[in-house]
């Protein structure tokens, strides 16, 4: 799934690409609606806005489960509830592709969301138990690659395969693949116990966790800055005198790619310095977005840089949560995150859309420049416990078993 990961032996591929394969079926579960609106709406007999509001319903619906959920699945072991998250993918794929009720289709929208919110809770804490912590953020690269290879190849496979066969095909494809990924899951990816009542960190303390705060709050102004601009790229475009969003969408997202593959080279080694210099080209590709997006060359590039930054920013960001959690702690953590991601991307569509309307597209790439210094400032200050210059292969937490508030995370 990602171009770093056969540099480093040692790892488990198999199962690590295991992980990276859910991870793309679940942002393909998630976004594929999006593109197949005006072959939908017919057949199920309302609008394509109503279409829309499927994606709407799972947000939502993984919004709200993310928490109750993982809190309520601690103590069982990891790898059922996986596949469990799973097997919800594919029977809500698959009630979709077979409904012609939108009531119908819009309640399996509902519980593939939960199950969303469920599994983007895991697979970070997951990939992080299976590796030494040494090679943890390599490892949660790999994983992370499958949102990214959804968005570039994932998304327009799918939307070609409802152009060849229609749409309801499109939604048959994942679930099968997440029938096939549990016999994968069963046979490459090691089990783990859950937490026992006793040893549960509760999720109160895990947020008070030095340096979870944060990280959550790099987390929420990252993600409204990127979606504040990234939802309106098309008439952004258009303002710009340059109207093929396609094109402009496709050099993002393989821009993305090499983001995440520059930074699984780079995460174990300099986790802070590339968290930083992320940024630092994030905030610069929007300056050029604002000066000189005139200029159909400096757009594109512009946008290029953008996707590099941006793609390998959510690997960082995760592995700082679980250097700062520590892997015991990891499921809760990421929990919180995956609500906090969600509120962003809610937050960053409509601020954008509200400047959109009072002060123009011009005005997008200088609201998310803004934002995006602020999260320049917020990592940088949080060098002690959130972002360290260092990986730390010992973390330090809160919990039942601790001496002096403080216990040693084994792998």
């Amino acid at each position: 799934m990602a171009a770093p990961a056969p540099t480093t032996p040692g790892l488990p591929l198999s199962g690590l690409f295991a992980l990276s394969t859910a991870a793309f079926t679940a942002v393909l579960t998630e976004l594929l609606p999006a593109g197949l609106l005006p072959r939908m709406a017919p057949d199920l007999g309302v609008s394509e806005a109503r279409v829309g509001f499927l994606v709407t319903g799972y947000a939502v619906a993984s919004l709200l489960a993310a928490i109750p959920l993982t809190a309520a699945l601690r103590g069982l072991p990891r790898r059922p509830v996986l596949i469990g998250a799973l097997l919800g993918f594919a029977a809500a794929n698959a009630v979709t592709a077979l409904s012609s009720s939108y009531g119908l289709t819009f309640v399996a929208r509902l519980a593939a969301g939960a199950m969303g919110g469920t599994l983007w809770a895991m697979l970070v804490g997951y990939a992080a138990r299976m590796v030494p912590a040494e090679r943890r953020g390599r490892a949660i690269a790999i994983v992370l690659a499958g949102i990214t290879l959804a968005l570039s190849l994932g998304l327009p496979a799918g939307t070609a395969l409802a152009d060849a066969l229609g749409w309801r095909a499109a939604f048959a494809a994942p679930a099968l693949l997440a029938v096939l990924l549990v016999v994968w899951i069963r046979r490459r990816v090691p089990g783990f116990p859950g937490e026992a009542r006793g040893e549960r960190v509760p999720l109160p303390r895990v947020a008070a966790l030095p340096g979870i705060g944060t990280v959550l709050s790099v987390t929420l102004t990252l993600l409204v800055g990127h979606q504040v601009m990234y939802t309106y790229v098309a008439p952004f475009s258009e303002h710009a005198g340059f109207g093929r969003t396609g094109l402009v969408l496709l050099v993002f997202g393989a821009a993305t790619v090499v983001g995440i593959w520059l930074t699984g080279l780079l995460i174990d080694r300099h986790p802070r310095r590339t968290l930083l210099g992320a940024l630092a080209l994030l905030a610069s590709a929007m300056l050029a977005l604002g000066t000189y997006a005139g200029h159909g060359v400096v757009l594109l590039v512009s946008v290029a840089l953008w996707g590099v930054a941006f793609g390998g920013a959510p690997t960082l960001i995760q592995t700082a949560l679980v250097d700062a959690s520590g892997p015991a702690n990891a499921d809760v953590a990421t929990s919180l995150q995956a609500t906090v991601y969600n509120a962003g991307i809610a937050a960053g569509s409509l601020t954008g859309g509200l400047i959109l309307e009072g002060s123009g597209a011009e005005a997008l790439p200088w609201a998310t420049f803004l934002l995006v210094t602020v999260t320049l400032t917020i990592v940088a200050a949080g060098r002690r416990h959130a972002f360290p210059s260092r990986r730390r292969t010992e973390l330090s937490t809160v919990g039942p078993r601790s001496t002096g508030g403080r216990v040693r995370h084994g792998e």
